[in-house]
């Protein structure tokens, strides 16, 4: 049997997780949700990956959302659903919580529980004929605290309300509009897009994507900064890494990053 989430790694850290279930669009299975958790986790503790793409297998789709096929085994009750929820939650969180960035690469339907996974990603691109939202209203179903939270904090309490009270399907500009994805390039240039961003990134000094994502996400927070948060801000300058980037700049080199 294939694994159900596909690791591959290339010479620049960029390393790509693939949603393998194509014969149904890559519907989310209780599988598939464990391996994503399992593998986010081992990859936070890995100081040379330089940035995560996440992607559907094929071209029809990031991904349908949950397979519903397999609900009368894992989720036809309470209990078992929330059973369930500890799975798909603790996969959401480690993408979420990633020390690294990324990044969506989106062909196709990226819908239900794909557009959760897709939100808590840093960044999105997708492709023009891409199709966006979340049915769920038609299945009784609720999405949870866990499942939605990514939804609110991406695009605002009234677009994540819009979404799961109409379940209604939308395209890749409305989704533009709507802020859920950052990019929308042609069908034919996602995977090239995407990546040329995914490359970018991990051009970058790793050090410093992290402290951006933590400081994005301290600044989400209400209260003040402390002096001492704020002074985080500086050790930078003590970092191998801006060695290197300073003295590239002014000899006119690109840099090459140590994670330092």
């Amino acid at each position: 049997m294939e694994d159900a989430i596909l690791l591959s790694r290339d010479e620049q850290q960029i390393v790509t997780l693939t949603l393998n279930n194509p014969l149904k669009m890559n519907a989310m299975n209780l599988e598939m949700w464990q391996g994503l958790g399992d593998l986010m986790q081992e990859l936070d503790a890995d100081d040379a990956v330089r940035c995560i793409v996440v992607r559907g297998a094929g071209e029809r789709a990031f991904s349908a959302g949950a397979d519903i096929e397999e609900f009368p085994r894992t989720r036809l009750n309470k209990a078992q659903a929330m059973a369930y929820g500890k799975v798909t939650h603790r996969a959401m969180q480690a993408v979420s919580a990633s020390r690294h960035p990324t990044l969506a690469v989106i062909q196709g339907a990226c819908v239900g529980g794909g557009l959760e996974l897709a939100s808590v990603c840093d960044m999105r691109v997708c492709g023009e004929s891409s199709r966006f939202g979340a049915p769920i209203n038609r299945l009784g179903l609720v999405m949870s605290y866990g499942e939605l939270g990514g939804l609110v904090t991406l695009a605002g309490p009234a677009v994540a309300l819009e979404i799961v009270l109409e379940g209604r399907v939308f395209d890749a500009a409305e989704a533009l509009q709507k802020g859920l994805v950052n990019r929308v390039v042609p069908d034919g240039s996602v995977l090239e897009e995407g990546y040329a961003a995914a490359r970018r990134i991990a051009a970058g000094a790793p050090l410093v994507a992290r402290w951006h994502k933590d400081f994005v996400r301290r600044l989400a927070q209400p209260h003040p900064l402390t002096d001492s948060e704020q002074q985080v801000a500086y050790d930078c300058f003590e970092t191998e890494d801006f060695q290197i980037g300073y003295r590239a700049f002014l000899a006119k080199q690109r840099p090459a990053f140590v994670g330092r």
